[in-house]
């Protein structure tokens, strides 16, 4: 396969100049190469997108949720955008009508659900920032959120009113209204009514503003839609302001992208949501779907029910993290294993077969369409028969993980990186490349992004093998974080977002983020240690479902914690003659060895240096969680609180390895 490059060079590399390290050559997409997507005419909000596909596709089915009959899950019933634009018209007189204007902050909080995008809507028509309260964070966050964004009004799940209460007295300084998606209970109210908050059913407040019509401001491109706070690894959450400009200019990058690697999205498309909107990732897809005049079906909220949801509602475009694509993983690995020597034989021969002809440059549908059919169908069947692609966000995806969903999920599978303050996508591997396997892919084409050396991690981006912090610019970057000034101007310095992460440019022009750039440590002998790029190579070993590695500078060497790969640990002890459940097998000796034994392999292949190696490991057999505050809401790990859960685990092991 011939090594196109799929990004040109626009500005040349600047050198280091006044205390700022030099930066390598700005790039774009090549699918932007004649100029970025023009605006689409008559587009200028958010509001604009859905108005705009009211008007041109009223009785396309726009949101669905599954009917539950006699306590059973029914089918989708779906509503149509013209039903859903009249329920958000009712929605928006409802909270013109108790006072509620122009600029002022709603909250909304729950699990994804029709009502979730009909609130976020009404804020839309009527200029109000939409802040999302996110659904895993506890009381204390979803407490800091409502006072520092000062939020007047919020829509909530049902389910969720109990922990709202939790906030007051203290969120009643500012929230004054709190809307049920569904009922509300007589002693919910009262309890409210004592802080001077009134509390509405679902069905009640459509009636506040029957009879009314306000008219809709007129919205700007600069105007802020939404403050996405975003749940840091340290200190409070950050409000991170994004405009109607983000979104909007988001959109036409996605469409010019789709066109161009004809994949464009269609009235017929489906898409499952249960990635929360409270994010970015998630928010983005589902406006580029209803900018379409596609089909958002929502899941019934519980991850065992998951692929329940998918084979009834049989999506077209199915967005997941990294840790949802390790679980289909896992289960199809099991399925292969329990299905007896001539199944799993049959299944490797076809495997290997197309797996070989993708990595010759074969597109996915051509490399072996009798596998396909015979084999890999049944994989196919699992996500509901039609989906055409796969896109993991939001953490990085396994590489042998990867590789396997792009042999057998008989679809493109594709990887993208983006963070909240560059509204989400900012790069995206390109179907049909297998040479893009274990990158971001290229920029999308509405961004122009350059690397800037990291000196004290010796990343020089003018080197032969560019490395360095990736930095971004153009209309999709947020407007700033809200209220925090000093924190805004840390990261924007000339127009450039840094995003803290460091990347490589690999010869095609994709990106592969190798490190983070805060997360470094010394070790007592002076040599720096770049622990998120050690937790990449180590993690991509298919032994481990999850790694955590220590160090600091009173240290000479490292030392992990890990969550081993239930299958690989009690196939191994089945083999070597050890016997009991995986909990007590991850307490073994002759385990954990196991384990060190194969990470070293690992790191001799990867031509790691002597102290990148581990020298002990303790085996957690509970995968790091959000319950006990391991982890944030899109499953990246909060070190300072590892290091406190863990704190005896790692003194014991310094102490008995030395």
């Amino acid at each position: 396969m011939a090594t196109d490059k799929f990004i040109i060079e626009v500005e040349s590399a600047k050198p280091a100049k006044d205390g700022r390290p030099s930066m390598g050559p700005v790039y774009r997409s090549i699918f932007a190469k004649h100029g970025f997507p023009p605006p689409i005419p008559g587009l200028d909000s958010c509001w604009d997108i859905f108005r705009m596909s009211v008007e041109k596709y009223p009785n396309n089915r726009m949101l669905g949720r599954r009917e539950i009959v006699d306590g059973k899950p029914g089918k989708y019933v779906w509503m149509s955008y013209k039903e859903v634009y009249d329920i958000v018209i009712k929605v928006g007189n409802s909270i013109r009508s108790i006072g509620v204007d122009v600029g002022d902050k709603c909250g909304i909080y729950g699990a994804n659900c029709p009502e979730w995008i009909i609130s976020m809507e009404a804020c839309n028509a009527h200029g109000l920032y939409c802040v999302p309260l996110y659904d895993t964070l506890g009381a204390g966050a979803v407490e800091f959120i409502i006072s520092h964004a000062e939020v007047t009004i919020a829509f909530v799940e049902e389910k969720k009113l109990p922990e709202l209460l939790k906030t007051f007295p203290n969120a009643s300084k500012y929230l004054k209204t709190i809307v049920s998606f569904g009922k509300v209970t007589p002693e919910q109210k009262k309890e409210l009514e004592e802080f001077g908050v009134v509390l509405y059913s679902w069905d009640e407040f459509l009636q506040l503003g029957s009879g009314k019509q306000f008219d809709l401001p007129v919205k700007k491109k600069e105007d802020i839609c939404t403050i996405m706070y975003t749940s840091g690894t340290t200190g409070d959450p950050k409000g991170v302001l994004i405009s109607n400009t983000s979104i909007v200019t988001l959109i036409a990058g996605v469409r010019r992208f789709l066109g161009s690697v004809d994949e464009s999205l269609n009235v017929d498309d489906v898409y499952l949501s249960y990635l929360p909107l409270a994010h970015i990732f998630d928010r983005v897809i589902e406006e580029c779907f209803i900018h379409h005049g596609a089909s958002i079906g929502f899941w019934r909220g519980d991850v065992k029910l998951l692929t329940e949801d998918i084979g009834e509602l049989k999506p077209t475009v199915f967005c997941a993290v990294p840790r949802v694509l390790d679980r289909i993983y896992s289960g199809l690995q099991q399925k292969i294993a329990a299905g007896g020597f001539l199944k799993s034989t049959m299944f490797n021969l076809a495997y290997a077969y197309k797996h070989h002809n993708l990595k010759k440059g074969r597109k996915h549908f051509e490399a072996s369409p009798l596998s396909d059919k015979v084999v890999f169908s049944k994989v196919k069947e699992g996500l509901g028969g039609r989906v055409r692609l796969i896109l993991s966000g939001a953490a990085p995806l396994a590489a042998h993980v990867e590789a396997f969903l792009r042999v057998v999920a008989c679809c493109h599978v594709l990887q993208g990186y983006g963070l909240t303050e560059t509204c989400a996508g900012t790069f995206v591997s390109l179907p049909n490349r297998y040479d893009m396997l274990g990158t971001v892919g290229p920029p999308v084409p509405n961004v122009d992004v350059c690397l800037e050396s990291v000196p004290e991690m010796s990343y020089d981006a003018l080197s032969s093998t560019p490395r360095g912090e990736v930095c971004v610019r153009g209309d999709i970057l947020f407007s700033g974080y809200y209220k925090r000034e000093d924190l805004t101007k840390e990261v924007m310095i000339d127009g450039w977002f840094h995003t803290g992460d460091v990347g490589e440019w690999q010869p095609n022009g994709s990106l592969k983020i190798i490190d983070r750039k805060k997360n470094i440590f010394k070790l007592s002998q002076g040599e720096y240690v770049a622990v998120e790029n050690l937790e990449n190579i180590y993690g991509n070993n298919p032994i481990i479902d999850s790694i955590w590695i220590y160090g600091n500078s009173f240290e000479s060497f490292l030392v992990a914690v890990i969550n081993p790969n239930q299958r690989a640990v009690e196939q191994w002890a089945e083999v070597n003659g050890l016997s009991g459940d995986f909990a007590s097998l991850c307490e073994k000796p002759e385990v954990k060895e196991y384990i060190l034994r194969e990470l070293t392999k690992t790191g001799k292949e990867k031509k790691l240096k002597g102290f990148e190696f581990l020298k002990a490991v303790h085996l957690d057999p509970v995968p790091f969680d959000m319950e006990r505050d391991l982890l944030t809401p899109t499953f990246k790990k909060k070190r300072p609180q590892l290091l406190k859960y863990y704190k005896d685990v790692i003194d014991s092991m310094y102490k008995g390895t030395k």
